[in-house]
């Protein structure tokens, strides 16, 4: 019965049983995640069925965008080890690709309501997001999102999605809305171009929405981009040329810093005749996917971090963001409240003063005046006194309840206005409408379920989330330097050779 009731909670349990056996801390985040979404509820930034540890990603997430033909999902086939994806020169998927691991041998296509409706994976609740954005699109999830199994090794314990061909010009706002929503979640995103097409005119449009757009971001560095195919250009008198064409394209958009490769697939390379070219494309080739390739692994200790904090920075956001503008929000309705009943006041003083006034030297009026001056004092006993001003009252509650849902209306409107992301409106509209309840006052100090008890809850959270933070650094550093043999130094020490690699071959020639 508790599970019909509270259906989110026993997807957090299943979270926590899937979390158990991988890393014992990310179960005691997802603990206090449980406990963050407390605070949201009593406060009203949450409703029941929803949490916080829903909307990130709890494995590692890799992202390939670009354009149609770039090579995205020859890439993966080649990384997996295994023919997963369609591939060819036209576009032959039109639909996000979640890629997961299974123990079976035989891959799947599973449908996108397997990911619609389990918080453990990216696009949970996307139908509802769709259906925002275009009615009647949430229904059609399937044409959207696709889920499929891999029996790769290279795929354990993390998650890969392969995006359709990206022109933005042809996109529905829909999928424009998935790419972004996956650019904000994903711990690695690679973003390929077509070497055959390198040209700034070809590229536009891509430039403009994962280029132009993703300088200013404060994870700038978790973006890869990759001239993919670079083998074709071989043939040419002067392939130099071909990657500086790409890479002015990239300054152009704003992107002068980041990690830049030139790669070709192996196993569908253009044949290259000329034995020293050749081995120079294939010294670059490979150098370059090596980096990739510890890239990609590296998202593994990369995802932890980044789960602690979007832990730290949730809490953080309440106390320092959210609810400040609950406070502003509700401090426009109380004065909008306060002018409505003032004027409503107003004008009923007016008329009785007018009635009273100009009502003495008026033979009926006076005599009326008279006639209800004698019933009140005399005609009504002590409780019809009191039961008239009830009825009096109830009216003036009645018009100040109303003033008051006409006031909400308004502030709702504004915070429709002045709030960019979806997700912050939402929370902001419950939490004010839970606060503009009849049953809660109009001169309460604070917002409901916020006060001294929820603060140090809060704090106890983010001190929790800076004590993960230092669990992990005792796991991968240690500025003794003693004993540094594994761990995270050392797959940085991994990582970085390739680079140097790279470098070497510059001195030596390299086309880049």
């Amino acid at each position: 019965m508790f599970a019909n009731r509270n259906p989110i909670q026993e997807r957090l349990k299943k979270l926590e049983q899937h979390l158990q056996e991988e890393n014992e801390l990310l179960v005691d985040a997802v603990r206090s995640f449980r406990e963050l979404d407390k605070v949201a509820y009593r406060t009203g930034l949450l409703q029941r069925n929803q949490s916080y540890a829903t909307q990130i990603p709890w494995w590692p997430l890799i992202s390939f965008l670009g354009t149609f033909s770039a090579g995205k999902s020859t890439f993966i086939n080649h990384y997996l080890q295994f023919p997963l994806q369609e591939t060819g020169t036209q576009a032959v998927d039109d639909k996000f690709t979640v890629v997961c691991f299974s123990s079976d041998d035989t891959h799947r296509v599973l449908p996108g309501i397997s990911l619609d409706a389990d918080p453990r994976f990216p696009f949970y609740q996307m139908a509802d997001e769709l259906e925002k954005v275009s009615p009647g699109e949430g229904g059609r999830v399937d044409s959207y999102l696709q889920m499929k199994t891999c029996p790769s090794e290279k795929l354990k314990g993390s998650i890969i999605i392969d995006s359709p061909g990206f022109d933005a010009d042809e996109q529905r706002n829909s999928t424009l809305r998935i790419t972004d929503y996956i650019i904000d979640l994903s711990d690695l995103v690679l973003v390929f171009f077509d070497a055959r097409h390198p040209e700034p005119g070809a590229m536009q449009d891509t430039l403009e929405h994962l280029v132009a757009n993703r300088v200013e971001r404060n994870d700038s560095n978790k973006f890869i981009y990759v001239l993919n195919q670079i083998d074709t250009t071989a043939r040419e008198d002067n392939p130099e040329d071909v990657v500086a064409a790409w890479q002015r394209a990239l300054a152009k958009s704003g992107l002068t810093a980041g990690e830049f490769f030139c790669i070709y697939n192996p196993d569908a390379a253009v044949p290259i005749e000329d034995e020293a070219l050749r081995t120079r494309y294939e010294s670059k080739r490979d150098t370059d996917l090596d980096a990739i390739h510890q890239r990609i692994q590296q998202v593994h200790v990369e995802r932890v971090y980044r789960v602690i904090g979007a832990l730290e920075k949730t809490a953080k956001s309440i106390e320092e963001s959210r609810i400040p503008e609950l406070v502003r929000f509700l401090g426009i309705w109380r004065r909008g409240v306060g002018w409505r009943d003032t004027l409503v006041v107003t004008f009923l003083a007016i008329i009785v003063a007018a009635i009273y006034l100009f009502g003495q030297n008026a033979g009926p009026t006076a005599q009326l005046l008279a006639n209800v001056s004698e019933w009140w004092t005399s005609g009504l006993g002590l409780w019809g006194r009191i039961a008239t001003v009830s009825v009096l009252f109830g009216l003036f509650a009645v018009t100040h309840f109303g003033m008051r849902k006409h006031a909400a209306k308004g502030v709702v409107q504004r915070i429709e206005r002045e709030t960019d992301s979806d997700m912050v409106r939402r929370s902001l509209i419950q939490a004010f409408l839970k606060n503009t309840r009849p049953r809660h006052s109009l001169f309460r100090p604070e917002p409901v379920g916020w006060g001294r008890r929820t603060r140090r809850r809060i704090q106890k959270i983010i001190d929790s989330a800076d004590n993960y933070v230092q669990v992990l650094n005792d796991k991968y550093t240690k500025p003794s330097g003693d004993g540094i043999t594994s761990g995270f130094a050392a797959e940085r020490s991994a990582q970085s050779s390739p680079h140097l690699a790279a470098s070497d071959q510059e001195e030596q020639g390299s086309f880049v």
